[in-house]
């Protein structure tokens, strides 16, 4: 069998006559795909997160030559990576500071998809793929945070694992299995480095794999929300678009640098963040009989740890409340009358379950627990709950950025009281900051569609630079 002919010169030549597929991909996903060329700084995130992933990779890897998954050594390892061998606090603070760095990136990413309706039809499965990713994120950050084996570390998976409990009947069989004990212990640091080193590290690099597939299948969406596959040349080549390669491939390098300036100044010179990124009971080992004063997860989790201490029986009040007269509106809103009733049935079932007087009502634990939940899951929804004719906020009502804004600073806020001892402020901040968070989501399907829309030009607009 014959050689395939190739058009590449030199070692591209003999590699491309022997293996044309890589030639083939890197043409498909590099030089030959077309980005938009209005894109801007928003942009670089998304390729700084798979960096910052490859970091996390080589760094954990190196880390798991020397560190022990053992009650015992845990945190013995640790100090010895830190202190002994060469290079290790470097490979350590790389690590606890790329998994800061990684949320960070992914935050940002995602707010770039809010700002600019990435998520809208045809690339919901992109948005899918994305949620998915941030979901393994987190499960990679709450096995990892208990491997070591410090103050905080110990106390704070055993708060996350008891949550599990309070499901109905099956709540502390979960928590059981989690654990591998009736407590946090050697089976339970077993079980989460396993999950942490091999189990979410093989299901996220499919993820992301994945997720940039269905993005090039698709291709990019940019800042006017336009689709330039819509406007092609004579050779089918988007008029307004330019070879992610090089054109993208330096601009993402030019980002990289910046942030590389960022990243290392953190490393170098504030690891810890202040106690943000590794909190200072972590440089105590854990110790089953003294419970810390304060125990909060790490920043990452903290608005969504607000949420879930927001959840108290007398808000369980407001909740049913709330959830009522969501029922009331689906059943106004909603066209299809099977609908309207299913739609106010389950609320008022939802707001007996919820009402502390009401003989089928449930734990209010367990709807903090539900809450938390459906803070992160309400992400996978937002396909279909934005209505608006435009997508780019560039050509909403210019009221519409702010009501993006205003669910940034709530999250920003519910995040930093997360991070707080509990306090009746603090309480009280985080009740008021749960129902704007729900209420940005669930009132987007008429929230989104109120207003007028600027005109959305046929092309995407561009200006050198």
């Amino acid at each position: 069998m014959g050689l395939h002919k190739t058009q590449y010169k030199g070692l591209a030549g003999w590699f491309d006559a022997r293996m044309p597929t890589v030639m083939q991909e890197y043409k498909k996903h590099l030089s030959e795909y077309y980005a938009p060329k209005n894109l801007n700084f928003w942009y670089i995130f998304g390729s700084l997160s798979i960096v910052v992933l490859a970091i996390q990779i080589i760094t954990g890897i190196f880390l798991t030559m020397h560190y022990k998954p053992d009650a015992r050594y845990a945190f013995e390892s640790v100090e010895y990576i830190m202190r002994e061998v060469p290079g290790g606090w470097f490979i350590r603070y790389m690590h606890s500071t790329g998994a800061s760095a990684f949320f960070i990136l992914v935050y940002l990413h995602m707010f770039r998809a809010l700002l600019y309706g990435s998520y809208r039809k045809p690339r919901e499965l992109i948005w899918i793929f994305g949620c998915l990713i941030f979901l393994c994120m987190m499960g990679e950050g709450f096995f990892g945070y208990l491997l070591p084996w410090g103050q905080m570390s110990y106390w704070g998976a055993q708060v996350i694992v008891n949550l599990f409990s309070a499901i109905p009947v099956i709540g502390p069989d979960i928590s059981l299995l989690i654990r591998g004990d009736y407590v946090v212990s050697d089976a339970t640091l077993n079980r989460f480095f396993a999950f942490h080193v091999i189990a979410i590290p093989l299901v996220l690099i499919g993820l992301v794999v994945a997720h940039l597939l269905a993005l090039h299948d698709v291709g990019s969406n940019n800042p006017d929300g336009v689709e330039i596959k819509d406007k092609l040349d004579a050779s089918g080549r988007p008029l307004d678009g330019i070879p992610f390669h090089p054109y993208y491939t330096v601009h993402d390098i030019f980002g990289f640098g910046i942030f590389a300036m960022a990243f290392f100044g953190v490393l170098f010179f504030f690891p810890e963040m202040g106690g943000y990124f590794i909190e200072w009971n972590n440089f105590i080992p854990a110790d089953p009989l003294t419970t810390p004063a304060h125990i909060a997860p790490v920043w990452y989790f903290t608005p969504y740890y607000s949420v879930l201490r927001a959840v108290t029986t007398e808000y369980m009040y407001v909740l049913a409340i709330g959830v009522l007269a969501y029922g009331v509106l689906l059943f106004f809103a909603l066209r299809a009358p099977m609908a309207r009733y299913a739609g106010l049935g389950a609320a008022v079932v939802l707001a007996l379950l919820m009402l502390p007087l009401s003989p089928v009502a449930l734990d209010p634990k367990l709807w903090g627990v539900v809450a938390m939940g459906a803070a992160v899951m309400i992400f996978f929804g937002m396909p279909w709950l934005d209505q608006s004719p435009a997508r780019s906020m560039r050509y909403r009502p210019s009221w519409h950025f702010w009501v993006l804004m205003g669910f940034a600073a709530v999250f920003l806020i519910l995040g930093y009281f997360g991070t707080q001892a509990p306090s009746p402020v603090n309480l009280m901040t985080s009740q008021i900051c749960t129902i704007l968070y729900f209420g940005f989501f669930l009132l987007m399907p008429w929230w989104s569609r109120m207003g007028e829309p600027k005109p959305v030009p046929e092309r995407v607009t561009f200006t050198a630079h």
